[in-house]
């Protein structure tokens, strides 16, 4: 069983960084009304991580603690600067399954063995306001850190720690910062007590990570600099995914689009030939992730359109029906995700994903200063798009539009993505047309969802009429989804018209 919290806190240090510190008297610093001590806790954690530190490389840190109010494991996974979200199991002699899990995107089936001991003894100070509720528990920590693998020297060090309670605002932060200062206190420059304790014992400097790249220069170099970042977010939403968090399957997919569209398009940058494996392994996962992304706007785009159905002609237990219909395509969404990511193609994807980042295999454009090269890249996809809204506006209504429309969707978004592969290179040109092929893209979308809407109404009404139950709301939805589709085809022409307007192409022509 796992609980997950969310941390917000700042660190902060004596002014040379070393020594004794202290936590100055808050009371009265607003909204703060009385400070109120309450006592001391020791504290004993020992950090885990692989041999390479792939985790403290995702600023990720997972710990075994005892002591305190809230004893056992901890994964700590970053959120924004001064925010973590704290994922806790109980106390076990092993690494919990559920925490290995959710980490194998970085692990990758590595051992994740200790790495060094970090014992705290903890003045503990809560905040509260003049209703005496907690805002925020304010401490002083006298750490000691201790590495397990034989390597660098114990460290020593003081540090205060004021961490949100659920639910404060976190301008009290910001608050209450002036006070600490004018104590001599300042924000600590390690963004956790383990990537302070690396640095103090030495562990850090042993095991280096290599230094980031320099800025991007030729256009092979920002290329791979999207690449990096899209097959990282795969890696960060990797646990968001498993524990079902909002978007975060509907962002991995599009991370995996991305990173296909880049391969694709910029096919003179990095040879087709050797990333064709990859670029098909990322529509398998798209395709798998898809299954239960799918489902669920569909969900949600029948439940609103059922909700603006006046009772009166609401006939049937059609809400009922929608939501066993709901309920079955969504059983096992969660562990199909989870079996997905945890399987050995999944794993073996993300290998080879770092073995291209790594070895890319570059062609002469690479080289090349990228202007240029980037944007005749995004001229061809858009090139490639022209053809497909001509021949969908072309089409006659019914099936066959419905299927061209879809086509020029997929050209739209692969479009958008290339161009926003080339912002950072071509700036605000690359991002204003970026925003155009945009609205093409959520024009054609929203026809696709009431395309996909009109099949499984029929199917449910089907199934409806079988158990002898009215079908007459199923056919009133139907009617206004067909009215939907009618409507953004009508708005199709003038959105094209202002996307395709020549300004556009000109500000990227090289």
């Amino acid at each position: 069983m796992a609980d997950t919290v969310r941390e917000i806190e700042r660190k902060y240090e004596g002014g040379d960084g070393t020594g004794q510190v202290r936590l100055p008297d808050l009371s009265g610093a607003a909204p703060v009304a009385t400070a109120v001590d309450r006592g001391t806790v020791e504290l004993d954690a020992v950090y885990y991580d692989t041999t390479d530190r792939r985790l403290h490389a995702a600023g990720i840190t997972l710990r075994r603690r005892t002591g305190g109010s809230d004893a056992g494991w901890h994964l700590k996974l970053p959120v924004a600067p001064g925010v973590r979200d704290e994922i806790r199991t109980p106390l076990s002699t092993r690494v919990p399954g559920t925490l290995t899990a959710l980490v194998r995107a970085r692990t990758r089936g590595a051992p994740l063995t200790p790495l060094v001991r970090i014992r705290s003894r903890r003045d503990v100070c809560h905040l509260l306001d003049e209703d005496g509720t907690l805002l925020a528990e304010a401490s002083t920590d006298a750490v000691t850190a201790t590495p397990m693998r034989g390597h660098g020297a114990p460290a020593e060090w003081t540090e205060v720690e004021v961490e949100l309670a659920p639910g404060t605002d976190p301008g009290l932060l910001d608050a209450l910062e002036p006070h600490l200062r004018e104590a001599g206190l300042r924000p600590s420059e390690a963004p956790s007590k383990l990537a302070r304790a690396l640095r103090a014992t030495g562990i850090e400097e042993l095991t280096a990570p290599t230094p980031p790249d320099a800025e991007p220069d030729t256009a092979g170099d920002h290329v791979l600099a999207y690449l990096r970042e899209q097959a990282e977010a795969l890696a960060t939403l990797d646990p968001g995914a498993r524990l079902g968090q909002d978007d975060a399957v509907h962002q991995m997919r599009v991370a995996t689009r991305r990173i296909r569209a880049a391969l694709r398009t910029y096919g003179k940058v990095l040879d087709r030939r050797a990333t064709a494996p990859v670029t098909d392994e990322l529509q398998w996962l798209a395709t798998e992730l898809g299954v239960a992304r799918d489902r669920e706007v569909l969900a949600e785009r029948l439940c609103t359109r059922l909700g603006e159905v006046p009772r009166s002609l609401v006939r049937g237990p059609v809400r009922a029906r929608l939501r066993r219909w709901s309920a079955g395509r969504n059983n096992g969404t969660r562990k199909h995700i989870t079996a997905v990511l945890d399987s050995k193609r999944h794993l073996a994807l993300l290998d080879a994903l770092d073995t291209l980042l790594a070895e890319p295999p570059l062609r002469p454009a690479a080289a090349r200063q990228p202007d240029a090269v980037l944007a005749k890249a995004v001229l061809r996809e858009y090139d490639r798009l022209v053809t497909r809204v001509e021949h969908a506006l072309a089409a006659d209504p019914g099936t066959r539009r419905d299927a061209a429309l879809h086509d020029a969707r997929k050209a739209a978004k692969r479009v958008r993505y290339a161009a926003e592969a080339a912002t950072p290179a071509l700036g605000k040109e690359a991002k204003r047309f970026a925003g155009q092929m945009k609205a093409v893209q959520t024009l054609l979308g929203d026809h696709q969802d009431s395309v996909m809407a009109r099949t499984t109404l029929r199917e449910m009404a089907a199934a409806a009429d079988d158990a002898g139950e009215p079908t007459f709301t199923y056919g009133l939805l139907y009617g206004r989804e067909e009215q939907c589709a009618d409507r953004t085809e009508r708005e199709l022409p003038g959105v094209w018209e202002k996307a395709s307007d020549k300004r556009w192409r000109q500000g990227l022509e090289p």
